[in-house]
């Protein structure tokens, strides 16, 4: 099976969706970043149309990556077919391409997220954390894609 493929999705509680994905939506899109918060635009695959969703930005050694938490999720089926998309923080929009980072190159970035994140996200990686092994990692590795993202422009204003 390719990393392409898992079809391991963790759905998210009513509370997470309709309350907490929100808030931190609305309070990213003025311009202020809760530990990293972006709002993610990336075209759907099948409808053209944008679609945004808040997501974690996560920098390791320099570069930037965007890793699913709750698995093989529409925003990352789209990211694989769009390419890139755009990062909004208030009116500030950065576009940029992605590359999906391969499994073996997971378990280091899989640390430092759960290691900023794991009270927001610990839950959907089913008891592995920021001082697991690197095999337990690479064990749930393929059910969390990951994508560094490379930025091509930083648009204020738009």
């Amino acid at each position: 099976m390719s990393a392409h493929t898992p079809a391991h999705v963790m759905k998210p509680g009513w509370f997470t969706v309709h309350v907490m994905n929100r808030f931190v939506a609305w309070i990213t899109r003025r311009g202020i970043s809760v530990w990293g918060s972006r709002v993610l635009a990336v075209r759907g695959r099948k409808s053209g149309e944008w679609r945004r969703t808040p997501v974690n930005l996560l920098t390791v050694d320099g570069a930037q990556y965007l890793v699913a938490p709750r698995g093989h999720v529409q925003w990352t089926h789209n990211m694989r077919a769009a390419g890139g998309g755009e990062l909004h923080l208030g009116k500030h929009v950065q576009t940029f391409t992605a590359v999906e980072v391969g499994d073996d190159d997971k378990p280091v970035l899989l640390r430092a997220y759960l290691k900023r994140w794991k009270a927001e996200v610990g839950v959907f990686f089913e008891g592995v954390g920021p001082d697991s092994t690197d095999e337990e990692l690479r064990a749930i590795a393929p059910r969390h894609p990951v994508f560094r993202i490379d930025a091509i422009a930083d648009i204020a204003g738009a």
